[in-house]
């Protein structure tokens, strides 16, 4: 495996970065998660356009332009001959001290781009569908640090992501602070009732999300159906007739089970499964070419 470090394409096992950047120290820095289908980086312009705002929003000036970052995530694939891939593409402040300071991260912002296989949930989750819990762990505020800041601090996360685990799941639904609602430790969270699908909006203190908006998009113009960004509670998740999470690692993936009451039937519901089939139609032809 070839890591991108600051220009350079290295073996996995010299892949290294200073304990002194800030991004180690203190989580400054922002990242994103993409996925290339069949020899194509799946809408990889929009997650560039992301990560420049999550830049320009925490003060971090990107060293390279996008359409050398675009060229370096295409050479990164080549160098590893990936045409299926997730890609975790990072930017720290760079080298420091152990101030907090980002002053003194004088040598600037750091980029590491990793690409490799993944496979976030097991083919039996997207058959069967996930059983979730609704996590204690509150999601921070949106006047306290927006969520479409993609900060590689994800502690909030994990610690949602911890009690998922200790309950013998792999996944949680989170709350703000007002108790609505907000996303899953990783993934946007829609809803399905009477043919109508919901989603909580980004006020709540939800990720705009790539996939998020590819399958509000599919769900509108090729299934024709009503796509409204609302708030929700859990009682609206638990007599929902059907549930699903998007994310770039997770896709689209169902929803069976919350809180040990079953979502519908409990079982994958028929519009999440045209969803589903949809967005890998679209996945697997569309994207910026990796040559």
């Amino acid at each position: 495996m070839k890591i991108y470090i600051d220009g350079k394409l290295v073996p996995k096992e010299e892949a290294k970065i200073s304990v002194f950047d800030h991004g180690v120290l203190y989580g400054d820095g922002i990242f994103e998660g993409i996925r290339a289908y069949n020899g194509r980086v799946f809408r990889l312009t929009e997650h560039l356009n992301r990560l420049w705002s999550s830049a320009k929003a925490i003060n971090l000036e990107i060293p390279i332009s996008k359409a050398l970052m675009e060229k370096a995530v295409i050479d990164t694939l080549i160098a590893n001959n990936l045409k299926d891939a997730y890609i975790r593409l990072l930017v720290t402040r760079g080298v420091g001290d152990l101030g907090l300071d980002p002053r003194k991260c004088a040598r600037g912002a750091s980029i590491v781009i990793i690409a490799d296989n993944i496979s976030l949930y097991p083919p039996e989750f997207y058959e069967k569908g996930l059983e979730v819990i609704t996590a204690s762990t509150r999601r921070v505020r949106p006047d306290s640090l927006s969520p479409n800041i993609k900060s590689m601090n994800y502690l909030n996360n994990i610690m949602a992501k911890m009690e998922a685990i200790k309950s013998g799941l792999v996944e949680a639904i989170m709350l703000n602070s007002e108790g609505y609602v907000v996303e899953c430790t990783g993934d946007n969270i829609f809803i399905i009732k009477d043919s109508v699908i919901s989603t909580p909006p980004v006020s709540a203190g939800a990720l705009v999300g790539i996939t998020r908006n590819a399958a509000i998009e599919l769900a509108r113009e090729k299934l024709k159906l009503v796509v409204k960004e609302e708030m929700m509670t859990m009682y609206d998740v638990y007599t929902a007739d059907e549930c699903f999470v998007t994310g770039t690692a997770a896709e689209i993936a169902p929803i069976t089970i919350a809180d040990m009451r079953n979502i519908g039937d409990g079982k994958p519901g028929a519009i999440t499964l045209k969803l589903m089939a949809s967005f890998k139609e679209l996945a697997n032809s569309t994207g910026t070419p990796i040559k």
